[in-house]
């Protein structure tokens, strides 16, 4: 059993900055690559950016050169530092689990966040 809260989220103006926290719970977290995804209103949950166990990061392109995903194993957290913020970013972040190496299908993580609202103004 895995559990996941996110931190971080806020209010900030376009081009300013936010860093999310997503700390885990459970023995397996060293094990699993981490992934965030995005959800904004009547839109579909979308993948932003997963990192693998073994520390290798993936992007998507719409936030490539602007986010940035790390993780700390001693603290059990996942990060996503978002740098150059957009009105286009605003939506809830969740944070997820998967036994997977890499996958940017929500279908395919089996543990989530309560997730954590980002607000970019313009």
């Amino acid at each position: 059993q895995v559990q996941l809260v996110e931190s971080g989220g806020g209010l900030v103006q376009a081009g300013g900055s936010l860093r999310l926290s997503c700390v885990a719970s459970g023995r397996t977290f060293s094990s699993r690559s981490m992934g965030w995804f995005r959800q904004a209103p009547g839109k579909e949950r979308e993948f932003v950016s997963l990192i693998t166990w073994s520390g290798t990061t993936y992007y998507a392109d719409s936030v490539k050169g602007r986010f940035t995903i790390s993780r700390d194993s001693a603290k059990d957290t996942v990060y996503l530092q978002m740098n150059s913020l957009k009105p286009e970013d605003t939506a809830v972040y969740f944070c997820a689990a998967t036994v997977l190496y890499y996958t940017d299908s929500a279908a395919r993580y089996d543990y989530w966040g309560q997730g954590t609202q980002v607000t970019v103004s313009s």
